[in-house]
């Protein structure tokens, strides 16, 4: 079992910027590809973004390329999401995931691990 743990997330401008962080905790957490993916209300859960074992390989969805950066510290078993130029569509509850697969994937059902989410709101 893999425990995720998200925080950071909160209220904030357009145009602002936040850093969500997801803690994780009982299993090696460099075996793992970990994702965020996002919730808004009413609509379907989608990929954000992505990152390998070792960081090297980090594929974003279209709608957040070169405004958000997904990296991971090993050491300290905690994936970020550092969210820069948000815009108020970027509203949602942020889902941190594990994937024990050796490739990427951006489909949620492919991920066998999830946090409970933090919410994410951007005032226009």
């Amino acid at each position: 079992q893999v425990q995720l743990v998200e925080s950071g997330g909160g209220l904030v401008q357009a145009g602002g910027s936040l850093r969500l962080s997801c803690a994780a905790s009982g299993r090696t957490f460099s075996n793992y590809i970990m994702a965020w993916f996002r919730q808004a209300p009413g609509k379907e859960r989608e990929f954000v973004a992505a990152i390998s074992r070792s960081g090297s390989s980090t594929p974003y969805a279209d709608s957040v390329k070169g405004r958000f950066t997904i990296s991971r510290d090993n050491a300290k078993n905690t994936v970020y999401l550092q969210m820069n130029s948000l815009k108020p569509e970027d509203t949602a509850a942020y889902y941190c995931a594990a994937s024990g697969n050796w490739l990427i994937f951006t489909t949620q059902g492919m991920y066998d691990y999830w946090g409970q989410g933090t919410q994410v709101t951007v005032s226009s």
